[in-house]
């Protein structure tokens, strides 16, 4: 898989939570009985306050999405 690293930081104490991300996403897609709940994964990660727990659960991946459209092109131009 194609690992994604954001730069983002808890906007109450200016904590980088970032780079948990991808391991929020693993603990919650783990093998079957393995798996954890969102609360259980973001505690393992040691996310106590709700504002560092908000950033990583509201986290959307945008750039997968965006790598798919070129800027530069221009569909039916000339036409």
């Amino acid at each position: 898989g194609m690992i994604i690293f954001a730069l983002y930081t808890a906007f109450t104490i200016w904590w980088g939570v970032g780079n948990l991300y991808d391991k929020f996403i693993r603990l919650k897609n783990a093998g079957p009985g393995q798996a954890y709940s969102d609360g259980e994964a973001l505690t393992v990660l040691g996310l106590k306050r709700y504002c560092c727990r908000s950033m990583v659960m509201t986290h959307v991946d945008l750039i997968i999405k965006l790598l798919n459209y070129n800027c530069l092109e221009r569909r039916g131009a000339g036409r």
